[in-house]
């Protein structure tokens, strides 16, 4: 069960040719690859492209129409391998992948890929998910595209642009026989625009011919030493017919200016935060006209000397722009320049962040501190909006919006010093905060443990208030992180290591690299296997063990199972999380247990996201026909709270806040359960596990009660007025008479 559906949306994808397409940059995506004819299409979600495989996997009755193949892989490394379909045969692939982390995983099948070399097009779509807004490691996908010789493209932020890409990214990949990446940006992904359509395409060449004409061509396989005459074939013939290629189909761009002795070259991913930059400059019309020369490089890579050659001719100097480190470009425009003779300065990293994203904030004052310093005369008087420079209209100077710039920036310096901070943490109702719970619990006995944690909803138990988690090296690799310390027993060590992976995490890598070689090596750690049902970091996906019905997929396979499979004795699967007491037993039994190897808890409980997603529909069409259904939620007696908020220390769930008393005589504020809430009962189960206060209580919303239960509820209600009024009454007449029925010798205060 994906995040979102996207089966209405992909009806979009059987239009004629002439249609104007509206929608998102992942389904113009899909779309694109229809067009292209092609052949087979495979990938692992991960953002900003979790989507492009959710829309893929709705598509997938158009895409067997077509005769196009999908399947979602088991890992990146599946994926990439799936391109060698295109090595022997004339038949385009596609694939796609969170990057860099997916590409670092897939970067084996890629290099062998790039090295011997492609006859069909094989398109390689990476979401780079880059700056404050990543999940991942600051690092970028133009490093994998310098060391196998793969070419890069990045499109301009604008749906045509990104369709067309598509289709150079399988034109540019034939006509070199080389792997072409395609990356989109967090803000292409998800952006929404429109596009005129062309035909849909059945491949030319389908995976049914491959397999009825099975060829091989001995020289495309990385042996030597054919990998030697790879390296020969990528300098000698591949990269001259992809300058060739990029130059005479004009991938890239150059846009004239009047200021004609300074210009700025950026990628084009970063276009619109570019022109966005000048126009509040007033060096740019909201149409995207500058009056500054730009080069917009939507192949990243690689560059094209003509061409850079041709844009800097006459220039005193040109303005590198492209995120990150190391200054790839930066580095190879200097290369270029000097190698030529061409005295053109170059600045990039010196004027602009050397880190973080390229925000339109960022961007607006490193170009301003390069046209002050070559071109003051631009910010010497108003400049008119109209790129004519005629004077129509009196503009006001460029200074004073910096002026409001700057004290927009001292707000939010003020802002921040008063705001708490909001660190990220799991969603209300979540299966996995009950295991961090119980964890913390047991560590109140047993003392703290080394934990190595993994990639998924599960590492947000690294914040407060679990603060559980030392390390993450990779997705299903926390169980290979805690390999050391298994030393801790030879060493004579007193503890046990813990480690934490996903259920996702388990089948995409945990399985091989983590339990089975724990297995191998006799590994005495412990190691708790989070299975939600999904990959749910992802956006709910489906995997072999997701307890679902597929039509399209095998399912239903116990983790269990698999990990006595490669020789795990000692197994505990928990069905309820939400057991806590349950929960606590038996992570203490695992860490104190005298039996020796690997020890695995497989702590079962369905995402809460995807079981609302489901339900709540349900529900609430349940409830429009007149059914009985029940709804529940929690709360918390403010008479009973004591005011220690320990709940929230041990759960940590979003729904638990704070709220007025009430009650004059206890100031501080109790512990209030918002509308938020989802009945998850968590919060009651670990405050009475770890001996808190017995406020909380369930209450039970009864929609389209039955005739008995309205007469009880009726009942119910004036016995409570009548206990209520009674309750008032006796405390009007304890004000008025305090001294009233006391026993003789006893007083009352």
């Amino acid at each position: 069960m994906a995040e979102r559906s996207f089966a209405a949306e992909v009806q979009q994808l059987k239009v004629p040719a002439g249609t104007e397409f509206r929608g998102e940059g992942i389904l113009a995506v899909t779309k694109a690859l229809l067009e292209c004819g092609v052949g087979y299409v495979t990938g692992y979600q991960g953002s900003p492209i979790s989507h492009l495989m959710d829309v893929l996997a709705d598509a997938q009755p158009i895409l067997e129409e077509l005769g196009v193949y999908f399947e979602p892989a088991a890992s990146e490394a599946a994926a990439a391998a799936a391109l060698s379909a295109s090595v022997n045969y004339p038949v385009r692939g596609a694939v796609t992948w969170k990057s860099t982390v997916g590409t670092n995983v897939a970067s084996d099948a890629l290099a062998n890929l790039a090295s011997g070399g492609v006859m069909g097009g094989a398109l390689i779509i990476v979401g780079e998910d880059y700056g404050e807004g990543s999940s991942i490691m600051q690092e970028r996908t133009h490093a994998f595209a310098m060391k196998s010789q793969m070419w890069l493209l990045d499109p301009k932020p604008h749906l045509p642009s990104i369709v067309q890409a598509v289709h150079d990214g399988f034109a540019l990949s034939e006509a070199t026989n080389t792997p072409v990446m395609l990356q989109l940006r967090i803000r292409s992904c998800h952006l929404h625009g429109s596009f005129i359509t062309r035909e849909n395409q059945r491949p030319r060449f389908s995976l049914k011919d491959a397999l009825e004409n099975p060829q091989r061509d001995l020289n495309r396989i990385v042996l030597p030493p054919a990998s030697f005459l790879h390296e020969r074939e990528k300098i000698e013939q591949r990269w001259p017919a992809a300058t060739c290629f990029i130059r005479e189909h004009k991938l890239n761009e150059m846009r004239r200016g009047d200021i004609e002795h300074i210009g700025i070259i950026t990628l084009g991913g970063l276009s619109n935060n570019v022109l966005r930059a000048l126009h509040l400059l007033e060096q740019a019309d909201l149409f995207g006209d500058s009056r500054v020369p730009l080069y917009i490089l939507n192949v990243a890579y690689p560059l094209v000397e003509d061409e850079v050659l041709e844009f800097c001719a006459g220039k005193q100097a040109v303005l590198v722009i492209e995120e990150g480190q190391p200054d790839y470009h930066e580095q190879h425009l200097n290369t270029i320049l000097r190698r030529h003779g061409c005295a053109t300065a170059v600045h990039g990293k010196d004027l602009l962040p050397m880190g973080g994203d390229y925000t339109v904030t960022a961007l607006r004052k490193g170009i301003q501190g390069f046209m002050q310093r070559w071109h003051p005369a631009a910010f010497a008087k108003a400049v008119p909006v109209s790129l004519d420079f005629s004077s129509k209209a009196a503009q006001a100077p460029v200074e004073s919006s910096q002026a409001a710039t700057n004290s927009i920036a001292k707000i939010a310096t003020v802002a921040s010093g008063l705001l708490p901070a909001r660190p990220p943490g799991l969603c209300v109702g979540c299966p996995e905060r009950p295991i961090f719970s119980s964890f913390k619990l047991v560590e109140q006995s047993l003392g703290k443990h080394h934990v190595s944690a993994d990639i998924g909803c599960h590492l947000f138990s690294i914040m407060p208030p679990f603060s559980i988690g030392a390390t993450t090296m990779g997705y299903g690799l926390g169980a290979s992180s805690a390999s050391a310390f298994n030393a801790g027993g030879m060493l004579g060590a007193s503890k046990r290591a813990v480690a934490f992976m996903g259920d996702g995490g388990f089948w995409h890598n945990g399985l091989t690299s983590g339990i089975a070689n724990a297995v191998f090596n006799k590994h005495d750690n412990v190691f708790v296997i989070v299975d939600n049902n999904y990959t749910a970091a992802t956006g709910g996906q489906d995997i072999p063990s997701s307890r679902v019905t597929n039509p399209h997929r095998s399912a239903m396979h116990a983790i269990e199972k698999a990990v006595r499979g490669v020789g795990v004795e000692w197994v505990r699967t928990l069905p309820d999380t939400y057991d806590v007491n349950t929960m606590r037993a038996t992570l203490r039994e695992a860490l104190t247990t005298p039996a020796l190897g690997p020890k695995v808890i497989v702590a079962q409980s369905e995402c809460m996201l995807n079981r609302q997603r489901r339900e709540k529909p349900q529900k609430a069409a349940a409830i429009k026909a007149g059914a009985r259904v029940v709804k529940e939620r929690f709360g918390v007696d403010a008479a009973v709270c004591s005011g220690d908020h320990a709940c929230m220390r041990v759960s940590g769930c979003p729904s638990l806040t704070l709220a007025p008393s009430g009650d004059a005589l206890k100031p501080d504020p109790v512990a209030y359960v918002d509308e938020h809430c989802v009945a998850c009962g968590h919060c009651g189960e670990v405050a009475d596990a770890a001996v808190l206060c017995p406020s909380f209580y369930k209450a039970s919303k009864v929609h389209n009660p039955g005739s008995w239960e309205r007469w009880a509820n009726g009942l119910r209600v004036q016995v409570l007025g009548w206990l209520r009024r009674r309750e008032r009454t006796s405390r009007a007449q304890r004000a008025l008479y305090p001294a009233a029925g006391t026993p003789s010798g006893d007083t009352t205060t």
